[in-house]
């Protein structure tokens, strides 16, 4: 059985990973545990609460369009969710409060991003999902609204596409 560690703790090993310039993804610091309840403000005004999430599988990716590993993933991110997104799976893209709305707008609607993208304007999304202040940042969340992994920096598509399809087959 793997050892999941309380998340003060993967905090404590998450800032001296990237201290060191380590490898950011902390397999130790990956038990499921509930999404925190969030509201996000869409760029077509919409909301969507963390319950919309209940039934699918959904990457929750914080980033900003400064931030030059974001714009790197981001077809990828495009690409994952055009594979598996008729079979129940949804991406929400939030943008950091300090990231210019225009900017987000202008980056989403040049790159065509096909999924839901949120501005997190007063950082009230960042606070609740760990006072996420690195970006990129990825969360998995399954069908239960668990987050299952979370990812700072760029994730292993590989590995995410097999825990995406993981996911998926779950009832």
């Amino acid at each position: 059985m793997k050892k999941v560690l309380p998340v003060s703790v993967c905090r404590i090993v998450l800032a001296g990973a990237l201290a060191l310039g380590s490898a950011a993804f902390l397999t130790a610091c990956s038990g499921a545990q509930a999404a925190p309840e969030s509201t996000f403000v869409l760029l077509d005004g919409s909301k969507q609460t963390t319950a919309d999430f209940k039934g699918k599988v959904t990457l929750v990716n914080f980033w900003a369009t400064s931030c030059v590993t974001c714009v790197a993933e981001m077809p990828k991110l495009v690409s994952t969710y055009n594979k598996y997104q008729a079979q129940g799976y949804d991406t929400v893209a939030v943008a950091m409060r300090y990231d210019p709305p225009s900017y987000v707008v202008n980056y989403a609607q040049t790159r065509q991003l096909p999924f839901k993208v949120a501005i997190d304007n007063t950082g009230s999304n960042a606070k609740a999902w760990g006072d996420v202040q690195l970006t990129p940042t990825t969360f998995v969340v399954n069908k239960r609204g668990q987050i299952v992994k979370q990812f700072v920096g760029e994730p292993d598509f590989d590995a995410l596409h097999l825990l995406i399809e993981k996911l998926l087959a779950e009832t």
